[in-house]
């Protein structure tokens, strides 16, 4: 029988994320500290909202791109919120989750062979979409003396005569590091020298600890050169209404929208109309959720200093990514032994890329009850293996 299934598709590896949950859903009394999602419920206006337009019968296919006035509060937004401008007709597209996004992007805009920096540890989609989309991914070691941000050095020391593409994973899922405006000034130099397109990937852009974010489109010279993706899933706590959109120059979001349009026809529709009550409304709901977990972030970082567990301060996105190469294990075993000695799931930092060993993900997206009943348990774990030697 011939072989039914894509040479390209069977290399790819799974995430690596699933496989310890998985394991710890079949366990009892497992604390998880590794999903990347709100512990939140959806704010209920935007529920509301998405609920009275079921009622009204507005369960119909909207536009392509989306609904014009849920563009036309996008636009808003990114203009008050970051300084970007995009027109909503032809620069602003709809998508299921920011995820798909950064599918549309890859596919829309690489040749077989084009090279795609990707800076690691980061969120395990775009190195497998960059494969499905006939790219090379090209990985950048970020490290932790840096504060794992990309740096003009290890930019240029990656870029070929193929490269096309940088993507701009910050603030950073799985390390929660951050680029302030002289990291993206830098970087901006380096991409306009040598030609360079960024997908900057800016889901998190609300949850930073300090300092606002600042987008690289914002920068002299970047908006044509830049695709934004943001959505609503971690800002707003909407993870299960799989709303994103992204945004650039209408040559490249054009054909994006033809994609879109044969692969899937248009975001939910419900999801649409809450999203627009959360754009109109949701200011105060995302800076009480900026705060709380801002609150278990310093807890974290406390907890882990007293317990003298090696970690930089993150500040931004809902994670923190302490080291544990004091233990001699690697950050799967390490992880593994964790969770069934201890009924504490979290995520080794292989998980995001090779450079990842020696860390551990840990999310803080759960309450300070949760947290502390983990680091409780986290901690005798570390003290037993101290104990051993």
């Amino acid at each position: 029988m011939r072989n039914p299934l894509s040479d390209k598709v069977v290399t790819i590896k799974p995430s690596g994320i699933r496989k310890f949950f998985d394991i710890a859903s079949e366990m009892k009394d497992v604390i998880s500290l590794g999903v990347g999602e709100p512990d939140f419920d959806t704010p209920w206006h935007v529920r509301d909202e998405g609920i009275y337009s079921l009622e009204k019968g507005r369960t119909f296919y909207t536009s392509n791109s989306g609904l014009k006035e849920l563009r036309e509060e996008i636009s808003h937004y990114l203009e008050r919120r970051y300084q970007l401008r995009y027109d909503p007709l032809h620069e602003i597209l709809v998508t299921v989750g920011g995820s798909e996004g950064i599918d549309l992007a890859l596919r829309a805009m690489l040749n077989p062979g084009d090279e795609v920096l990707i800076p690691e540890p980061c969120y395990v989609s775009y190195l497998p979409c960059v494969v499905l989309a006939d790219g090379v991914p090209v990985t950048i070691e970020l490290k932790e003396e840096n504060q794992f941000r990309l740096t003009k050095e290890a930019l240029l020391e990656k870029i070929t005569d193929k490269t096309k593409l940088l993507v701009l994973p910050f603030p950073n899922n799985p390390t929660g590091a951050v680029l302030r405006r002289e990291d993206l000034e830098a970087i901006a130099e380096v991409v306009i020298e040598k030609d360079l397109f960024v997908l900057s990937d800016e889901i998190y852009s609300e949850l930073t600890y300090g300092e606002d974010h600042v987008s690289i489109a914002s920068l002299p010279g970047m908006w044509e050169r830049t695709l934004t993706i943001n959505g609503f899933s971690k800002s707003y706590a909407m993870t299960g209404w799989r709303l994103g959109y992204i945004c650039g120059p209408q040559e490249i979001v054009a054909q994006m929208t033809k994609i879109h349009q044969f692969a899937i026809m248009c975001a939910p529709t419900t999801a649409q109309y809450a999203a627009v009550e959360a754009l109109k409304n949701g200011d105060g709901d995302v800076a009480m959720m900026r705060e709380a977990y801002n609150q278990r972030r310093r807890f974290l970082m406390h907890e882990f200093e007293r317990m003298g567990l090696k970690c930089f301060e993150p500040f931004g996105a809902f994670y923190v990514f302490p080291s544990i190469k004091e233990f001699g294990l690697s950050s799967d075993e390490f992880a593994m032994r964790l969770l069934e000695e201890e009924h504490v799931a979290v995520v080794p930092g292989t998980a995001f890329g090779e450079c990842g060993e020696g860390f551990l993900r840990i999310s803080y997206a759960y309450s300070i009850e949760a947290l502390k009943a983990a680091l409780e348990r986290i901690e005798r774990f570390i003290g037993r293996l101290r104990a051993q030697g």
